[in-house]
């Protein structure tokens, strides 16, 4: 059987030990990535998510002041007054 350098088995042993002390630092940056990139993504879905509110309340918005430009004469306001207060009770009474 062939005799092994000591200097090959200690070049083995180092490489082998800085493989096993480096795992734990490439663990905690995979870790760190994959955090990063979650954050990041739970941002732009907030301001995705805010953009289609501020589009919801521009489009609500738009149609009460079309609804009040509609409204002809005293009587129908008041007549749409009071339809809106009995949804409002319905609402209430369901909720």
């Amino acid at each position: 059987m062939a005799q092994v350098s000591a200097q090959i088995t200690d070049a083995v042993t180092q490489a082998n030990v800085k493989v096993l002390a480096e795992a734990p630092a490439m663990a905690m940056g995979t870790i760190y990535q994959a955090l990063a990139h979650s954050t990041g993504m739970m941002f732009e879905n907030s301001v995705n998510t805010q953009q289609q509110q501020n589009m919801l309340q521009q489009a609500a918005t738009t149609q009460g002041v079309i609804q009040m430009y509609s409204v002809d004469t005293l009587s129908d306001a008041d007549a749409a007054t009071g339809l809106a207060e009995g949804i409002v009770q319905i609402l209430k009474t369901r909720g």
